[in-house]
Parts: C-alpha cells; structure tokens; sequence
C-alpha cells in the first residue's frame, strides 16, 4: 500500500473514531406515560427491507413487556428516514395483528380518548412535527408483552452509480424535552434481526455495511443480494483481497440500539443512462399511477471559472460530537477547488459570525490556515440559523457566481425560527443553497424548503455515514454544469396529476423521479420528451416505450404518489401561507390513501368499533393487496423495468465514481473498500 493510501486510510480511521465516540440516543421505544416508571423491556425488535423496483419497502415488529405490575399506557416514538410514507401500524388485540386506519387528526384523538375510558384496547400514531412518529398504546398488560408493526415505503435513490439505504436507530439529541426519554431502556434484551433483500436487474459490484461488520452478505443469485446479522447468530465477515471467509462469533442477545444502520451498494461502471418506468393499473380501471426514475448520461462538461463558495457551520451545543468531523469535510472540499474560487467561512450557534472577514482566495496557505482556525472553535449554546444564512447572503457578489454550503443538525431554536422567514430569504437573491443535514432529529423539511426554492440540494447525513466523504461528493457534483429548467412531456396517452410540478435543477449523477397518473384501457405507444438548459443552451432528451394497461405488482407506488402530491401541497403552504382548501385537500388524500400527516392519524381499535363508528376499512384492504403483492413479487424473477431500451433516451454512460479515474481514490469507493483497506493497513504495519 502507497504511502498516499495510507495517509487516507489513517484519517478516515480517525474521523470514523471521531464519529462513533458521541453518545447515542436509540429510537423505537416504548415509555409509560407516568414519567415516574422506566421504559418497558424491549424483548424483540425485527426489521425486513426489500428494496425492489426503485423504491424500498421496511417492516418493523417489536414486542416490548410490562415488568410493572399495574396497567399502563405508553407512547412508542421512532424517526422515519427523509422522504418515506408511513402507511402501515398494527397493534396485536386477542393476539392477532389489528390494521389501523387514518382519520382526521382531531377525530382520532377524541376516538382514542373514548376507547381509553371505556377500558378498550386502542392505539393512536401522529406526527410529531419533523421528528419522529408517536404511537399511543392502551392498555399495556400487567406483566405481560405488547406487539406492534410498523411499515413504511420510500423511492430508493441512486447517485452517481452509488445507492444508499438508512434504518435509523439514533435519535439526534437535539430536543433537550426528550434526552430523558432517549437515555432510558436502550437495548433488545432477547432477539434483535435485521435482513434485507435487493433485488435488480442492473448489475451490483458490491454492497457494504461499513458500521455493521457483523453483516452477513451474500448475493444470491445474479440478480439477488441479502443482508443478515442477528444478535442470536454472531456473523462476522472477514475479507482479504477477492477471498471472503464467514466466522462464528460468541455475542450477547442484547443489542444496543444506539447506531443507525446504512447500507451502500455500487452499481457497475458504464451502465447506460436510462429511463426506467414501475406501473400499477388493476383490471378494468381507468385510471393507473405510474413512478418513473431517469437516470441522465454523462454529458454535464465540468466548469473551470471561478466561483465563490459560503461555507455556514452550525456549531451549537448539540452538533459537539460531529464538529470534528464536520470540520475535517470542510477542509477537504477547500482543497478540491480551483486556484481561481474565492471561499468565507460563516459559524452560528447562539449568534452567527463571518470569521473569513470576506472572501479570501482558495490558495494552499489560507485553506490550512482557516481550517485550523475552524477546529480551534468550541461547539456550544443554542441555534441561531436565520443570522447564520442571513450573515451568509449580505455581501454576495453580483459578478461572480456563488454557492451556500449550510451543514447544520437544522434546528434552530433562537431568533427567527418560521419556515417563511428563510423561504423569503433565499427567494430575494440568486444564490444556490446546499445542505447537509446531520442527524434524524433534524428538521428536514425547513431545510428542503430552502434548497427548493434556491435550485439547490440537500443530502442527509446519518453519524454512520462517512460525513467527509458525502460533503467531498456534493463539491464534487457541484464542479459540474447542471441541467435545469427542465419540462417533463408524454405523449400518447392521457396524463394527469403529474409531481413534482415544477422540476427546476438536476445536478451530476441525481435521478429524477415523477410520479403520475394515466389513462385509457389499452396498450399504447407513448413518446417521453425531456426539455431543459445547460449553460443556456437548450438540451432535448426523447425516447418511445409501450405502456401497458394492466399491471398490478406494485401497488405502493400509489401510497408513493400521494406522499409526493401531499410534499408538494405542503410546499405551496410554506410558500403562499395556510389555506384551509389546500389543508383540506392535503387530509382528504392522506385518508384515501392511508397516510399519517400533519392533519392525519392512524387509529386502531377492535374490530367491531370501527364498525361501530361508521369508519371504512380502506387501509385495512390496501394493506392486505399490498402484502399479497409483495409475495407474489417475491415468488416472480427479477424484472427489468427499463423501457428505452429499443430507442435509448441517452447516448453515453451514466456518472459513476469508479471508472475512468485511472486507479484515483474517491470518497465513495473509501466507504465501499474500507474494511478491506483496514485489514490491509494493519497487516501492512505489524510486518
């Protein structure tokens, strides 16, 4: 191993110790309402991913126990990763699993009170803001178990040839009303398993758990990957080169809920740009939703002039544990810029500060010399975000182009804190906006907002991700033109509710995903035209496929659709104000389609008060054809939902970190090989 590896492999080592060294707060726990008793016993916790078809499907079961000896009612919490749909809860009534069903906020609490007070069994899920998801549950037995599901579904991105998946299990620390909650009972006591199932028609070179070395990995077939540990079967990979050896290990059943789970997959270099479309459209209905994922070629040229970069660090008391980190990235991404590109830094916690004094050149000596002045600053006292950004936008410069880079844990707590504060902010100047939003306690959606309206991006950071490695892949991806106001046609059959509505800005190596719903009962040639600009020039991608007019293995992709519309109601509220149509509008599909939202609740009861209440089991019945659909897939081989195969929408291959860079190290392949460089390292110097 070179020396330059070397060097590598010793700081990422590092920063890896860094980043594992805070403390945890584990999610997904059951706590009595009566403050004054300790968490339920957590007895077993399962997880099951399938991720198929461009998106991923996860199930959750848990069995908590009751040590007291008295009855109780208590509150289950847990985060939901960025952009899922939560449309599954279940609570186990006389032994058998209960499906609940959405209702009007205001209308579920008033239903959970009344079952409470007459000493029935009832559950009750809300959204509680952009945090987590809390579940009600009553009552808890006396020395007795407590069964609960929970499944949600998210869209399975791919960037740049790399796919990523994250189970979270930590809680972010940022809500001091909690820390007492999250500090509490935070291991499985009897059987904790995790196991998911990728299945693809595109080629994977490799799949990578780097936190969970225990992970046992396998591809199962040509077109099949699976990923196992469980704390009842200690699995321990070891690697050396292309050899791999499976070891039995002595664990504990107890596992510590304290980090979250993230998977990384790599797809194979020089697969082509392309356009792949998933449908659902039963027998003899009109209408059918469809979810299509394009994939661009390379074609974005890199630029080479000069640009100014605003780097906005949160160094507030609850990002202590990955300021260090944080900094490290920072410095990092100053050292891929071109001579010619201008940076400031700008830090906030209580009250925000340029500590650059304007904008110094992007040389050797001020990287070095402002990075130590960065890691010379100590983290503490609250988050003031709106000083930070605003500190941030007062001296642009008109003549050069320029970039926000805000990496924050994004709750700002002090001063001006209202999501329309910081739209309009943005809105009033031309600058693009890049977040790196570090935690799941995170408010994503004030963050996303301010991308939005900026044609920017956000990338979420979970603790066990390489953090230095996602902030040196955006400035990467920002060394690249982007493709923007972009205009999505298809022609040939009919087309409706269409999201997002506006596609503004595709950087390198994202996918774009639409949603939508068409029309008609027969199979129809339909034409896709994809119109945008790059560097003002007009660029004009086109293909034709056949789309069919029966198809019923994937429906969930009409709970993903409905999500997607319901974000961007949300959006035009941050934008414009409340209004109660758009509110009614946004409640009205949460409930076709079984959906917990800011207006919504998931209620469960038994069986005969749900008829009693005159409510419809409509989620009941969208569970069971979506469960039936997923064993039917299971059953089916793998499907290739590509459809511009005959005329390809693009010419050349689509981004990837791993070829054409002459044997170059990038951060994306460290995550990938890390434990193999480990062992290598290691070897290396004990000889």
């Amino acid at each position: 191993m070179n020396n330059f590896i070397t060097k590598i492999m010793i700081n990422t080592l590092c920063l890896g110790a860094i980043a594992c060294s805070h403390v945890s707060f584990a999610s997904g726990l059951l706590t009595p309402k009566d403050g004054s008793l300790p968490p339920l016993e957590i007895k077993q916790h399962h997880v099951n991913v399938v991720i198929e078809d461009g998106y991923a499907v996860t199930s959750i079961e848990q069995v908590f126990f009751n040590p007291h000896a008295i009855d109780l009612e208590a509150t289950y919490s847990f985060p939901v990763p960025d952009k899922a749909a939560v449309g599954e809860f279940a609570y186990w009534i006389d032994g058998q699993p209960v499906i609940g069903e959405v209702v009007e906020k205001e209308q579920a609490r008033q239903l959970y009170q009344q079952e409470k007070q007459a000493g029935r069994e009832v559950a009750l899920t809300e959204q509680d803001d952009y945090r987590t998801f809390d579940s009600k549950v009553y009552p808890v037995r006396a020395g007795q178990d407590v069964r609960i599901k929970l499944t949600y579904i998210q869209a399975a991105h791919v960037e740049t040839s790399i796919g990523r998946y994250v189970y979270p299990l930590e809680d972010g620390g940022v809500d001091e009303q909690k820390l007492s909650f999250w500090n509490y009972q935070n291991k499985v006591q009897e059987h904790f398993s995790f196991n998911l199932t990728f299945r693809s028609s595109y080629p994977i070179d490799e799949f990578r758990l780097p936190k969970h070395p225990q992970a046992l990995i396998q591809q199962t077939s040509a077109n099949e990957w699976s990923v196992n540990f469980d704390s009842k079967r200690g699995q321990h990979i070891a690697e050396e080169g292309a050899a791999t050896q499976t070891s039995q290990l002595t664990t504990p059943a107890a596992f510590s809920l304290e980090q979250d789970i993230v998977v990384y997959w790599r797809l194979q270099d020089g697969l082509p740009g392309t356009v792949d479309l998933v449908t659902y459209k039963e027998p003899g209905k009109e209408r059918g939703t469809f979810m299509m994922t394009v994939t661009p070629a390379e074609d974005l040229a890199p630029i080479t002039e000069g640009r100014d970069w605003i780097f906005v660090l949160d160094y507030s008391g609850s990002m202590s544990a990955k300021y260090q980190s944080m900094v490290d990235g920072v410095t990092k991404s100053l050292d891929k810029m071109n001579s010619n590109d201008r940076f400031k830094i700008v830090i906030f916690n209580s009250r925000a500060e340029e500590i650059t004094n304007g904008y110094v050149n992007a040389t050797k000596e001020n990287i070095i010399h402002w990075a130590n002045q960065l890691a010379a600053e100590v983290p503490g006292n609250s988050t003031n975000m709106y000083h930070g950004m605003k500190l941030a936008i007062k001296s642009l410069d008109d003549d050069r182009s320029s970039a926000i880079i805000l990496v924050t844990d994004g709750v700002t707590n002090v001063g001006t804190t209202e999501k329309k504060a910081f739209i309009n902010l943005l809105s009033e100047h031309d600058v693009r906006l890049f977040t790196f939003v570090m935690g799941n306690s995170a408010n994503r959606p004030l963050l996303e907002g301010m991308v939005k309206v900026s044609n920017g991006f956000a990338i979420n950071v979970s603790n066990s991700d390489d953090i230095v490695g996602q902030l040196m892949q955006a400035t990467a991806k920002l060394g690249f033109q982007a493709f923007h106001d972009i205009d999505v046609k298809i022609k040939g059959v009919k087309v409706k509710d269409v999201t997002p509505k506006q596609i503004n800005t595709l950087y390198r190596g994202q996918q774009l995903i639409v949603f939508g719903h068409y029309y008609g009962n027969e199979n129809q040639d339909v034409e896709l035209i994809i119109n945008g600009k790059v560097s003002g020039q007009d660029k004009r991608y086109s293909t034709r496929f056949n789309l069919a007019q029966e198809s019923t293995l994937n429906p969930e992709i009409e709970r993903l659709w409905a999500f997607a519309t319901i974000e961007n109601l949300q959006d035009k509220m941050d934008y414009f104000g409340q209004d109660s149509d758009i509110e009614q509008a946004i409640t009205d599909l949460a409930i076709e389609y079984g959906l917990v939202t800011n207006y919504t609740s998931m209620l469960v009861m038994r069986e005969e008060q749900f008829a009693a209440q005159n409510i419809d089991r409509n989620n009941k019945q969208r569970v069971a054809k979506e469960q039936a659909a997923r064993q039917k897939r299971a059953q089916a081989p793998v499907r290739n939902n590509r459809v511009d195969k005959t005329k390809p929408a693009f010419k050349s291959s689509r981004p990837s970190f791993g070829g054409g860079g002459g044997g170059s190290i990038t951060p994306w392949m460290l995550i990938l090989l890390l434990p193999m460089l480990t062992k290598r390292l290691l070897s290396t110097t004990e000889s």
